[in-house]
């Protein structure tokens, strides 16, 4: 459904290290700086991070989650940890499973250095 998805960022270099960590916990080669953007290239989609273009400071959306897949409970933690070790900051409940409509998820929540929020996703096997 996606090609791509692009949030702002306030400091580049900043922004580079947290995504490359983080998005290197799931096994993402680290970002490639193009001009004042950054980007994390899969066969599933892009992820980028770029200064605006604007030239006016890149704001958070109030409402907005971006989430990325897991494989496991283990890499949820895994990217959850690099990102609290590289200027993320935990939100909402702590690391752990969660039940709804859908079954069970493994939820790891934070917000990164310009304040985004951000998802890491487990689908665990129904039962």
């Amino acid at each position: 459904m996606f090609s791509h998805i692009m949030i702002g960022t306030n400091n580049l270099d900043r922004a580079k290290a947290f995504y490359d960590a983080t998005l290197g916990a799931l096994g993402v080669p680290a970002g490639s700086v193009d001009r004042h953007r950054v980007f994390w290239r899969t066969p599933t989609g892009v992820f980028s991070v770029s200064l605006p273009i604007d030239g006016q400071p890149a704001t958070t959306g109030n409402g907005s989650t971006f989430g990325f897949a897991c494989q496991s409970a283990e890499q949820a933690d895994a990217w959850h940890a690099a990102g609290v070790a590289n200027g993320g900051t935990p939100c909402e409940d702590p690391p752990g499973v969660r039940e709804g409509a859908n079954g069970k998820l493994y939820l790891a929540y934070l917000r990164d250095p310009d304040g985004n929020k951000l998802c890491g996703l487990f689908r665990m096997p129904r039962a």
